[in-house]
C-alpha cells in the first residue's frame, strides 16, 4: 500500500505550480522556443518567463491552499487542464472567451467528432493519475494564524521573484509581451480561467439587458406592386468552415467546384471576409446590424436581427437547420431542424448530409403562397472529421485522413478530405440552383451563399478555426460567397447581374449582409444603410433610374 509522508501546503502549491507549468503547457513552450533566440539571451528569456509564470501560479494556489478547498480545486484544475492541453496540442487552438463561447454552444454530434483515445490518454495521465496522487497525499496544516503568516510570506516571496525577474529582464520581457499577445492565450490554466470569467460576465450582462427591437418601421417598398402577383423565394445558404482559398471557382488549383463552374449566371465574389472565426460569433454577427468592429455578443443576444426585420416587413421567413442551431438569430421565425431526421439515405449516426436541406423543396415551391426568405444552414466542411461530411461517391481526392487526430495525418490527406467536402457542397448548391432555375417560370427565385468563417488545415500549425480574430490567419477569415438570380427575379427586383459580375472583386464582408438583403428585397427602414448594400450599385431604384455608382 502506498504510504506518503505528510507535507506542508506550501510544498503542495509549489509542486502543483511546477506541474501545471511543465505538464500542461507543451504548446506554450514550443511557441516560446520559436519566438526567442537560440543563443544565451534566448535561454535567459525563457527561464525568466517560466520563473514569472511559476511564481504567479504559486501566488494564486497559495491563496487557495486551505483545508477542504485546495485538493478539490487542484483536482478540478488538473482534469480541465488535461482536456485543454490536448485540444491546444492537437489543433493549435488558442483559448479566449470566444473559443469558450463556441465550446459552450457545441452540440452532441460535434463533441463526438472530437473524442479520441489520445484525449482519454491525456485525461488519465495528466488528470486522473496526478489527482489520485494528490488525494492520497496527507497535508499537514498549521493552526490558522500560523497558516496565514506562512501564506503571506510565500506570497511576498513569489511577488519578489516576479518583480526581480521583471526588473532584471525588463527590456526583453516587455518586448516579448508587447509583440506576442498570443502568449497569454497559451498559458494553461490561466487562459481558460480568464475565458470562463469573461464568458460568465458576458452572460450576466446579457441577462440584465432588455430585449431591443430594431427596424420597427420596416415595410415593403411600393415597387413590390410591380411584381405582377408573382411570388418570390430568396434562398440564403449559410455555409460552414468554407474558406475561399480552396474553391475552384475562385482560382484554386484543384477543381473543387466542377458543377458550380458551369452554372450560368453564377456570381463568385473573390474578396469576402467573415465577422468572426467561429460560428458562435459569425452567425449572430452576420445577421445583426452591427459591424464586426462594433460587434457585442451580449447585445446581439438581446436584439433583433435581419430575419426579424424581414418578417416584420411582411415576408415569410424560415430557417432550416442541419447544424448546431442558429445561435439565436432564428428564435422568432419558423425553425425547421432537419439535422436529426431518420432518412435512410441521407442520415446516419445522428448526422445528416446537407442534401437533406433540399428534401421536399419542390413540394414547398409548388405550394408557395407567400413571398419567402428561406435560410439553409449547412453542416458544410465542419471538422475535424471531414470524411464524415460527404457521401463516399464524392471522395474525389485521396488518400483521406479518417481520424480526428489531424496532427497525426499527413497534410495532403487532411486537405484531400477538406476538398472533398467542398466537392459535395458544390453538388448541393448546384442542385439547389438547378431546382430554382427549373421553377423560375412560376416563382421568382434567387440564391445567396455565404460561409460563416474559414478553416485552417495545418498552416502555421493551426487546425480548424476559432483563433482570435486579431491573430487568425487569412484562411480562417477569407470566406466564399456566391450569388445567383433567376431571369424573372432580376426583372422583378431590378437586379443587373452583369453589373454585379463586374464588381465581384470589390472588398466585402459579413457587415454587408444585413443591408444587402434589405436592399435586395426592397424593404424600407431607417436601419438600412445603402453604403453597406453590396447590390445597391447594380439595382434600379423605385423611379426606374439605375443606381450605379
Amino acid at each position: 500500500m502506498l504510504k506518503i509522508k505528510p507535507v506542508r501546503p506550501e510544498w503542495v502549491t509549489l509542486i502543483a505550480s511546477a506541474f501545471l507549468l511543465a505538464g500542461f503547457n507543451l504548446v506554450l513552450w514550443q511557441h516560446l522556443f520559436e519566438i526567442t533566440a537560440s543563443d544565451g539571451k534566448g535561454l535567459v528569456m525563457r527561464v525568466a518567463f517560466g520563473a514569472m509564470v511559476l511564481a504567479a501560479f504559486n501566488i494564486v494556489l497559495t491563496l487557495l491552499a486551505f483545508r477542504r478547498v485546495m485538493k478539490p480545486v487542484l483536482i478540478l484544475m488538473f482534469m480541465i487542464s488535461a482536456g485543454v492541453a490536448y485540444f491546444m496540442s492537437q489543433y493549435g487552438v488558442l483559448i479566449d472567451t470566444g473559443m469558450l463561447r463556441n465550446f459552450a454552444q457545441t452540440n452532441a454530434t460535434e463533441v463526438r467528432d472530437l473524442l479520441s483515445l489520445k484525449l482519454l490518454a491525456y485525461i488519465v495521465l495528466l488528470g486522473v493519475l496526478p489527482s489520485w496522487l494528490l488525494w492520497k497525499t496527507p497535508v499537514n496544516y498549521r493552526r490558522w494564524h500560523r497558516e496565514l503568516l506562512s501564506k503571506a510570506l510565500v506570497s511576498v516571496a513569489s511577488v519578489a521573484v516576479i518583480g526581480g525577474v521583471a526588473l532584471v529582464n525588463y527590456q526583453g520581457l516587455s518586448s516579448l509581451f508587447r509583440n506576442h499577445h498570443e502568449l497569454r492565450l497559451m498559458v494553461v490554466p490561466s487562459n481558460y480561467i480568464g475565458a470562463s470569467f469573461g464568458y460568465l460576465r458576458e452572460q450576466v450582462v446579457s441577462a440584465r439587458k432588455p430585449f431591443m427591437k430594431i427596424g420597427e418601421d420596416a415595410q415593403l417598398n411600393a415597387s413590390w406592386q410591380a411584381h405582377d402577383g408573382r411570388k418570390s423565394l430568396t434562398v440564403l445558404v449559410v455555409g460552414e468552415s468554407a474558406r475561399a482559398e480552396n474553391f475552384g471557382i475562385l482560382g484554386y488549383s484543384r477543381d473543387t467546384t466542377p458543377k458550380l463552374s458551369k452554372e450560368a449566371g453564377l456570381i463568385a465574389y473573390t474578396d469576402v471576409h467573415s465577422c468572426g472565426t467561429e460560428t458562435a460569433v459569425s452567425v449572430p454577427c452576420m445577421f445583426s446590424d452591427m459591424n464586426r468592429k462594433d460587434y457585442d455578443a451580449s447585445k446581439a443576444k438581446n436584439e433583433e436581427g435581419l430575419l426579424d426585420v424581414l418578417k416584420r416587413a411582411g415576408l415569410d421567413v424560415i430557417w432550416r437547420d442541419n447544424q448546431s442551431g442558429c445561435k439565436g438569430t432564428c428564435d422568432r421565425v419558423t425553425l425547421d431542424d432537419v439535422s436529426n431526421l431518420k432518412d435512410p439515405v441521407l442520415c446516419a449516426d445522428s448526422e445528416c448530409r446537407d442534401e437533406i436541406l433540399l428534401q421536399g423543396l419542390q413540394h414547398f415551391i409548388d405550394n408557395l403562397n407567400k413571398d419567402t426568405v428561406l435560410v439553409l444552414h449547412q453542416m458544410g466542411s465542419h471538422g475535424p472529421e471531414y470524411f464524415k461530411r460527404y457521401p463516399k461517391e464524392f471522395e474525389r481526392f485521396t488518400p483521406v485522413c479518417e481520424s480526428n487526430a489531424l496532427n497525426n495525418c499527413s497534410r495532403d490527406s487532411i486537405v484531400n478530405g477538406y476538398d472533398n467536402t467542398l466537392v459535395y457542397t458544390d453538388h448541393v448548391l448546384s442542385t439547389l440552383i438547378d431546382l430554382l432555375r427549373k421553377n423560375q417560370g412560376k416563382v421568382d427565385t434567387a440564391m445567396l451563399y455565404l460561409s460563416d468563417h474559414g478553416e485552417s488545415l495545418g498552416e502555421y500549425n493551426l487546425y480548424l478555426h476559432g483563433t482570435p480574430y486579431m491573430l487568425a490567419p487569412e484562411q480562417q477569415k477569407h470566406v466564399a460567397m456566391l450569388a445567383w438570380f433567376s431571369d424573372n427575379y432580376q426583372k422583378s427586383f431590378s437586379v443587373d447581374t452583369q453589373c454585379l459580375q463586374q464588381s465581384r472583386d470589390k472588398p466585402l464582408s459579413h457587415d454587408n449582409l444585413f443591408h444587402s438583403m434589405l436592399g435586395l428585397l426592397e424593404v424600407n427602414s431607417k436601419v438600412y444603410d445603402k453604403g453597406l448594400d453590396m447590390f445597391a450599385g447594380c439595382r434600379e431604384v423605385a423611379d426606374g433610374v439605375l443606381a450605379k455608382k
